[in-house]
């Protein structure tokens, strides 16, 4: 089903953010984009990726990929927004650290976020 940019039919892309992953990177938080699955950095994240993602392909809402939490923000509209059950899995895994993940988050991490 497709509702004003949000698939509820497509897979989130991992279990971390793409591009941080690439390149051996680490995130704070992480944001799913609610139309193609693709899973960003949040923007005190070094990276950004997330907006950058929404920046490049102009999918407008994201929902927040950390476990317990079901919010879903618009880009296009700067504000939070209500939105249906997307498709499993619904956040990073449980034991997967944020900031993370393991191994790759530098010591003095809190002087390097936004």
């Amino acid at each position: 089903m497709t509702v004003e940019g949000i698939r509820t039919d497509v897979p989130p892309s991992g279990t971390g953010c793409v591009e941080c992953d690439d390149a051996q990177g680490w995130w704070v938080h992480l944001r799913r984009c609610a139309e193609c699955g693709h899973v960003g950095c949040c923007d005190s994240s070094p990276g950004q990726h997330a907006t950058a993602h929404f920046e490049e392909t102009g999918h407008p809402v994201v929902q927040s990929f950390e476990p317990g939490e079901d919010w879903f923000w618009s880009y296009a509209k700067s504000t939070g927004v209500l939105g249906p059950q997307l498709a499993a899995p619904t956040s990073r895994p449980e034991d997967q650290p944020a900031p993370g993940p393991a191994g790759r988050v530098p010591a003095g991490w809190r002087t390097q976020i936004h």
